[in-house]
């Protein structure tokens, strides 16, 4: 079954928490470098003391030796799933799956959901016939070197899934309802396609944190998914 995470892009700890507690059942949260930055470990290791299985997106991209002491540190404070930047290389890649070890999820970020085809040209400096030929190209070499599974976007997840068969995980952020802003996210998709088209695990922030009744917004997303 497809699982929600619940991105806390919010302005602090205490705000987090909050809101995590009225949140019935909440099984992920995502921290990113917003708020991983003002709190630290300490909000880490409270989501962990809920029960909540905290998702570290900080997307690392830097020298191998590096990454991988990230990722150690990270699966030492006990967060379940973290981020890694595809565009590192395989031999980062490679040192942080081998660093991850069996308890912590490593995913590869292919494409960022802000980018198109002519951003993605203007950051490599070729030409970008097709986002989705594109993060395949990302994602095999992220699954080759050992990751579990690959971060895209909903337009890519049903070609991803096709090639790269039932096994890796694809997280999926730009998560939107229907009438919900896209906000600075280019390629969005509703939940329940994305779902369709083989997901398992969608990344769900403004249109929860900022519904004028979060937790409301996040029970019919849970009953969707259920």
């Amino acid at each position: 079954m497809t699982e929600l995470i619940v991105a806390f892009d919010m302005g602090s700890g205490r705000d987090a928490l909050l809101l995590a507690a009225r949140l019935p059942q909440l099984r992920w949260a995502k921290l990113g470098p917003v708020l991983y930055v003002r709190e630290g470990p300490a909000l880490i290791r409270e989501f962990a003391q809920r029960g909540v299985r905290v998702f570290l997106d900080l997307k690392w991209h830097d020298i191998p030796n590096t990454v991988a002491g990230a990722v150690t540190a990270a699966r030492d404070l006990g967060v379940s799933m973290a981020t890694v930047h595809c565009l590192g290389g395989r031999a980062m890649l490679g040192a942080a799956a081998s660093a991850a070890g069996p308890d912590l999820a490593l995913v590869g970020v292919t494409v960022l959901t802000s980018h198109d085809a002519a951003e993605l040209e203007s950051i490599l400096g070729r030409g970008v016939p097709d986002v989705g030929f594109e993060a395949e190209r990302l994602a095999r070499a992220a699954l080759q070197v050992g990751l579990r599974g690959i971060v895209a976007s909903g337009h890519e997840v049903g070609f991803l899934r096709e090639v790269l068969g039932p096994t890796p995980w694809i997280v999926v952020p730009g998560i939107r309802g229907p009438g919900d802003p896209a906000g600075d996210q280019v390629r969005t998709i509703e939940p329940a396609e994305a779902v369709r088209r083989g997901a398992t695990h969608l990344v769900v922030g403004r249109p929860i944190t900022e519904a004028r009744d979060p937790a409301a917004a996040y029970q019919r997303l849970v009953e969707a998914l259920d």
